[in-house]
């Protein structure tokens, strides 16, 4: 029963944290496409956020609002919580399994002999 309590707990936690997202966000500085930016045409550069994730196994980017960079930054940390406690979780199920089937001193008498 210990793993459907650590489930709900999994469970409730993702909601708080809720949206989350594999990645990463950069801060860049690229010239813009504008004919003529007064800008880049004084070597300035402007700064914009790219996200980096993978899809299919390929890296891809997005170009991101800056709007959109605070939640963006909090769905990343909450992704990575969710990484790390998926970890947490699997070997959960491992311990629970074998406490389920007993110690291994017992299951030694129900071991078939080698032929």
């Amino acid at each position: 029963m210990e793993t459907t309590h650590q489930l709900e707990r999994f469970i409730d936690e993702l909601r708080r944290r809720w949206p989350v997202a594999r990645g990463s966000l950069c801060e860049v500085a690229k010239p813009c496409v504008r004919t003529g930016c007064a800008a880049c045409a004084h070597g300035d550069k402007h700064l914009s956020f790219i996200f980096s994730y993978r899809q299919d196994g390929k890296q891809r980017c997005l170009y991101v609002p800056r709007e959109l960079v605070p939640q963006l930054r909090r769905a990343i940390a909450g992704g990575q919580w969710v990484e790390s406690h998926m970890s947490e979780l699997g070997a959960a199920l491992v311990f629970a399994h074998r406490q389920q089937r007993g110690s291994p001193a017992a299951r030694r008498g129900r071991r078939k002999p080698k032929s």
